[in-house]
């Protein structure tokens, strides 16, 4: 069995280089758009290497970290090669944003909302699905609630759900896309597996 050999303009390539001009910002808000279904308007391209304070801290370079017109953050990410420990390592992009986004004497509640996006070409855990959804809720022990946000908390967050404000993840295997798009957003997944319309 032939193996595709990748092209030299690949989506990884246009991400890194081409969508960070605000002339082509309405193709990558279009994708989000669709994956976050909601109306993704970008205000910003930001830095996306993160500092190190000491020369001991891990380094943390994204493909691309844009700030949206809700001043939430981001982060997307392609991968090709396989990586074991792939999850920890949107983690920790996620949680060094959290902390960079954030100066002293500023309130919790000023925590930048993140949304980390990896797009991935590898077999990355187990499951069928092409995207994964990823959020924080609390459960109770005892009577399975979910904990919800108080009255005062919602007008101080501007949300109604504990999950809105921490940090979301998707995961687009894309390898696991089956080539049928049945809406906008699978005929994304299809050029992201294809790179062609």
């Amino acid at each position: 069995m032939a193996t595709k050999i990748r092209k030299l303009i690949s989506f990884d390539w246009a991400i890194k280089k081409i969508l960070r001009s605000k002339a082509n910002f309405a193709v990558l808000e279009g994708f989000l758009s669709e994956l976050l279904f909601d109306e993704i308007t970008i205000k910003e391209i930001l830095e996306s290497e993160s500092n190190k304070e000491t020369e001991e801290d891990k380094l943390n370079r994204l493909d691309i970290k844009v700030k949206n017109s809700k001043d939430e953050i981001i982060l997307i990410e392609l991968q090709y090669n396989r990586e074991f420990d792939y999850l920890q390592r949107v983690l920790y992009a996620a949680s060094k944003t959290v902390v960079e986004h954030i100066k002293k004497g500023d309130a919790y509640s000023k925590i930048v909302k993140v949304i980390s996006i990896s797009i991935v070409y590898f077999d990355l855990g187990k499951g069928d699905d092409y995207i994964y959804q990823g959020t924080t809720s609390f459960r109770g022990m005892h009577n399975h609630e979910i904990l919800k946000l108080s009255a005062s908390q919602i007008e101080l967050y501007k949300t109604e759900k504990v999950e809105n404000i921490y940090p979301e993840y998707y995961l687009i295997k894309v390898k696991n896309f089956n080539d049928v798009a049945t809406d906008t957003l699978d005929q994304w997944i299809y050029f992201l597996k294809n790179e062609e319309v």
